[in-house]
């Protein structure tokens, strides 16, 4: 609390009054006539709201400014959301505008919030319930008023892009009291009758309540039935209607709606016109290369007669040509023959000196064959004359013998012989049995006695 006797400057007083009516006064609505309206370049709008009584400064800067769906004017009648403030710099008592409306559509625009809060939580306005748009429609059906300057748009632009589209009028008013329950009749009616392949609701640009049909709930309801595909078209491109947002896609304007309706249709003539013409060009140019080819052909062309003359006037000189290439191959043929036979004749061996050396080898060869066998049979006599000593017949025909024990084995010694052992004894003819009577361990013969005596051999 400032004391009455407290000295401010002038800055601190407008700032406390600032301060003070911001925080006394909250949001609140204000209604009056627009006046000395000013669009400065920054975008804030700057005018006086007045009515019979009195006027009051108001600024709305850029950003909010935006919002205003229409162009404001002077003269208007509005309802304002204002912050009651004071401008410092010059002590100016102004309102700072949130937002706007037209006077009197106050309970249009809650009517409308809450309609669409109401729609959204049921899901109306949900992606996922909207139905894709038939790419090549071939029957369009219109709900609009016949009188209405949309519906001449809409045909215009049909008939520009795809002219050979059939349309369908389902009439109804689009303004007025009645006219809610026309536009959800025709829809209706429409889905009775599955005629067409897509809808178009439209209707041109006007104010809130001109548009107002479109933001019933029954139109609402009438959309979120059918089973058609739908387009809204409703106002211009800054009014948005509960009808935009149910239906299926929005357009902007009514020829939008007809643009979109009649896009792929318009796309493909615009193709078919691109490779109609791409078509046209690249068969005159094949005409063009097909017609230079035939007149360089045509060049190219002679009578039988004159290509027959002219092959018998090349006959001697083709011969001629035909004769030197044969020289001249068999010149180089036998070129190689010759050089051939020279590296020949190099490489052949001199044969006389070698019969020569050969039978001089030979000579040598017989020789040592001969000093070879002379050596290897004084060997083998040598052998022999040592074998014949070796012999034990020869042994045998001195006057020895061998004798054999019972098993047939050689009796070396008499410590090898028993008592009454049997033993065969080989004489150098014949051979005989004996009986060992006694044997002597020294010097002496052991005595035996001859029991038979074989027939000599």
């Amino acid at each position: 609390m400032i004391e009455s006797t407290t000295v401010i400057a002038v800055g601190e007083l407008t700032r406390l009054a600032r301060q003070t009516l911001e925080s006394t006064f909250p949001l609140l609505w204000v209604a009056g006539e627009v006046s000395n309206l000013t669009r400065a370049v920054s975008g804030h709008l700057y005018f006086t709201l007045k009515d019979e009584t009195a006027q009051v400064r108001c600024v709305m800067f850029r950003l909010r400014a935006q919002s205003i769906p229409w162009r404001l004017e002077n003269g208007q009648q509005v309802e304002a959301r204002v912050l009651v403030s004071l401008y410092e710099p010059r002590g100016d008592f102004q309102l700072n505008v949130e937002t706007m409306r037209r006077a009197g559509l106050g309970r249009l625009f809650e009517a409308f919030a809450h309609l669409k809060s109401k729609l959204e939580l049921e899901g109306l306005f949900a992606p996922e319930r909207k139905q894709p748009l038939p790419r090549f429609p071939r029957r369009i059906g219109i709900v609009c008023s016949p009188r209405a300057a949309a519906l001449h748009d809409v045909l215009t632009a049909l008939r520009r892009r795809a002219p050979h589209l059939d349309v369908l009028l389902y009439p109804a008013l689009v303004q007025g009291e009645a006219a809610a329950g026309e536009i959800a009749t025709a829809i209706t009616l429409a889905n009775q009758r599955n005629e067409c392949d897509l809808l178009l609701v439209v209707r041109g640009g006007g104010s809130l309540e001109d548009l107002w049909a479109f933001n019933e709930e029954v139109v609402a309801r009438a959309l979120a039935r059918s089973f058609l595909p739908i387009i809204s078209g409703v106002g211009h491109e800054t009014d948005t209607t509960i009808t935009d947002l149910v239906a299926d896609v929005r357009a902007a304007t009514p020829t939008a709606a007809a643009e979109l309706a009649s896009q792929a249709w318009y796309e493909t003539r615009q193709t078919l016109a691109d490779m109609l013409a791409l078509l046209h060009t690249t068969t005159r140019r094949r005409i063009e290369r097909e017609r230079q080819r035939i007149d360089h052909l045509g060049l190219r062309l002679i009578h039988p007669a004159v290509r027959l003359r002219q092959g018998r006037d090349r006959l001697p000189l083709l011969g001629a040509r035909l004769d030197a290439a044969t020289q001249r191959v068999l010149r180089r043929r036998q070129e190689r023959v010759d050089a051939l036979a020279l590296r020949l004749s190099r490489a052949a061996p001199r044969t006389t000196a070698l019969y020569g050396r050969l039978e001089l080898l030979a000579q040598r060869l017989e020789t040592t064959i001969s000093r070879g066998i002379q050596r290897r049979r004084h060997g083998l006599e040598q052998l022999a004359d040592a074998l014949t000593h070796l012999d034990p017949q020869q042994v045998l025909a001195r006057g020895f013998a061998i004798v054999r024990g019972s098993e047939g084995k050689i009796i070396r010694t008499a410590t090898d012989l028993s008592p009454e052992e049997a033993i065969d004894i080989q004489f150098a003819v014949g051979t005989a049995q004996a009986m060992i009577i006694d044997t002597t361990h020294g010097r002496g013969d052991p005595a035996v006695t001859v029991v038979s005596r074989d027939n000599p051999d």
